[in-house]
């Protein structure tokens, strides 16, 4: 079994260092990287010949914080998916880093059996988002207009096939369930999740699942 490749983005360093033992006694999980910064990171990153496929990251750093290292990596190495572990939960944070196409946004105080499910669910469906986050998702939309728009505030319509397939990615339905699901080709499907990322000016799945709760199109009970 292939595993996952985990890479440790955090200047304290005792979090840092027990973050580093869970990741290396998780049978899925190799760590590829542990270090204390954004630069620091970034200059793993060159030497490396296979990336990291999750970055669990800090956001208040030294030299590059979490805001400029995620927005750096979304630019750079887009494959690599981000997971934001923070003692800051403000409402206004949360959106704004899951925006900009972080995966999750986990609590530092969250349980070993709660990082383990988001690392393993970022790798397989591109999100995880907990009830907390989801929670935020929902105050915030309060604050919109519930007229559909992209980022850019242009309003947009979407079809009932987008519609179909938005929920089922918000159900953490991969593109080949999705297809059996809804009796297409998988290559189909990638193409109107395409479609719904250049419509919408998501930067990734977890933004399609922001949009989706942000305009109720999608519900989620908590």
């Amino acid at each position: 079994m292939e595993r996952i490749r985990v890479a440790i983005v955090n200047d304290h360093n005792l979090f840092r260092q027990s973050l580093a033992m869970l990741v290396s006694h998780t049978e899925e999980f190799e760590l590829i990287a542990e270090v204390e910064s954004g630069t620091a990171f970034l200059e793993e990153l060159r030497k490396m010949k296979l990336l990291p496929d999750v970055a669990l990251i800090d956001m208040n750093m030294p030299g590059m914080n979490g805001v400029e290292l995620n927005n750096f990596l979304h630019r750079r190495y887009p494959k690599i998916k981000v997971i934001v572990i923070s003692v800051h939960t403000q409402d206004r944070l949360i959106t704004q880093m899951i925006e900009a196409g972080v995966a999750a946004y986990l609590a530092r105080n969250c349980d070993k059996k709660e990082l383990v499910t988001a690392i393993q669910t970022v790798h397989k469906s591109g999100f995880y988002m907990n009830d907390a986050v989801l929670k935020v998702l929902r105050r915030a939309s309060e604050f919109h207009n519930m007229v559909i728009k992209n980022i850019n505030h242009i309003p947009i319509e979407l079809t009932e096939r987008e519609t179909q397939v938005l929920l089922l990615i918000c159900k953490e339905y991969t593109n080949v369930e999705i297809a059996a699901d809804l009796h297409l080709s998988a290559r189909t499907v990638e193409g109107h999740r395409n479609n719904l990322i250049l419509k919408t000016g998501c930067r990734n799945t977890a933004g399609l699942v922001l949009f989706a709760v942000k305009y109720h199109i999608f519900e989620m009970e908590f």
